[in-house]
């Protein structure tokens, strides 16, 4: 495995990551998903995680959200450890889930997915000023606010799930796939919603199709294979490894 040193593991004097990710082993049964995977993410860094299909990259996005056990390792958040937590807990913690698919409900109107995810914020002037910081960052939310959800287009779910988020300001969001199935000019968009995020100082952990695209935008890069950590870096330092490992990577692993 090549790989560069975690952001954050080597001088004394040097800032604690915001995630830190440690020897992470995920098993579906006598099934390997990921082993020994470590890395860092720094407050408001975006990292994209690529690999062929099965490679293991949903599976570190479920981990990570407390949706699947791991059985060995640690993942730690502000130097908190949260591995072996529920879902809820690491919600609560800062790490937002977005997994594939819009997270929305299409029965409700805009303004009543967004009323949902801030429901845990206590007080209502602070939910009423969450969702009013989510409309002003997506101002086609705020003029859309009576609609349903399920008759936006597929990107503009996919900005509603993402306003969802941000409303509860987390520390990371954890994006999967957030462009499958969008046609290229929504697949603008969830790019464009996702800079919005990061420009509000929220860090992203990035799976994503596209790849060039998710190398432009990213600061850091993490290729898997075959559920092992086979690369990591620069993004702008990523092409060769990705021509070389991701694109011949056999895709016959768990997913």
């Amino acid at each position: 495995m090549t790989t560069t040193e975690p952001s954050g593991a080597s001088d004394a004097g040097t800032p604690t990551p915001l995630l830190s990710v440690r020897d992470l082993d995920v098993r579906y049964g006598a099934a390997r998903a990921l082993s020994g995977i470590s890395f860092d993410v720094r407050a408001g860094e975006v990292i994209t995680v690529l690999g062929a299909n099965g490679a293991g990259k949903s599976s570190l996005a479920r981990a990570l959200s407390g949706l699947i056990p791991s059985v060995g390792g640690t993942f730690a958040i502000d130097g908190h450890d949260l591995t072996g937590r529920a879902p809820h807990v690491i919600r609560k913690a800062g790490i937002i889930h977005l997994p594939e698919g819009r997270g929305v409900f299409p029965a409700l109107s805009v303004i009543d997915n967004l009323r949902m995810a801030v429901s845990e914020i206590e007080g209502r002037p602070q939910r009423r000023d969450a969702i009013e910081r989510a409309c002003e960052l997506f101002p086609v939310l705020g003029q859309r606010r009576r609609q349903r959800a399920g008759l936006l287009s597929g990107g503009e779910q996919q900005m509603l799930s993402l306003a969802r988020a941000l409303a509860t300001s987390p520390k990371l969001i954890i994006a999967d796939e957030m462009s499958l199935g969008l046609a290229p000019r929504m697949v603008d968009v969830v790019f464009d919603s996702l800079a919005k995020a990061q420009q509000a100082g929220v860090s992203v952990l990035m799976i994503e199709q596209f790849v060039h695209r998710a190398l432009g935008f990213a600061d850091s890069c993490l290729i898997l294979e075959r559920g092992t950590q086979a690369w990591s870096g620069p993004a702008n330092a990523a092409a060769g490894e990705v021509a070389a490992r991701y694109l011949g990577s056999d895709s016959s692993e768990v997913a």
